[in-house]
């Protein structure tokens, strides 16, 4: 029962993170377009530099996220592919997950 109920605890943990990176990747997109929209009114030079530099990180953390998502749909493929559960370093690794994904929401 105990093993059933770390199993409930990581799905739990897995959909809050997945819905963290959601709501991220909205606000993120939001404020790309946004800037994006910006760039084009303001088309000095140094509008373009500062604007291009702040769109980078955007645009990181788009690509961030989708490197957590693949992490976690990685570990669940393989979760379901291993009956016995996940192994220690799989669990390190959901972990890390979450967390990083806890201090960037």
């Amino acid at each position: 029962m105990g093993q059933q109920r770390k199993l409930e605890d990581l799905s739990t943990y897995l959909d809050e993170a997945i819905s963290n990176i959601r709501e991220d990747r909205a606000v993120t997109s939001t404020l790309l377009t946004d800037l994006l929209v910006k760039i084009k009114e303001n088309t000095t030079e140094e509008n373009h530099k500062q604007y291009g530099l702040i769109a980078s990180k955007y645009v990181e953390t788009l690509q961030r996220s989708n490197e957590q998502l693949v992490k976690i749909g990685a570990l669940l493929s393989k979760q379901e592919k291993v009956s016995e559960g996940l192994t220690d370093i799989d669990k390190n690794q959901l972990f890390d997950l979450i967390q990083e994904t806890s201090q960037n929401g």
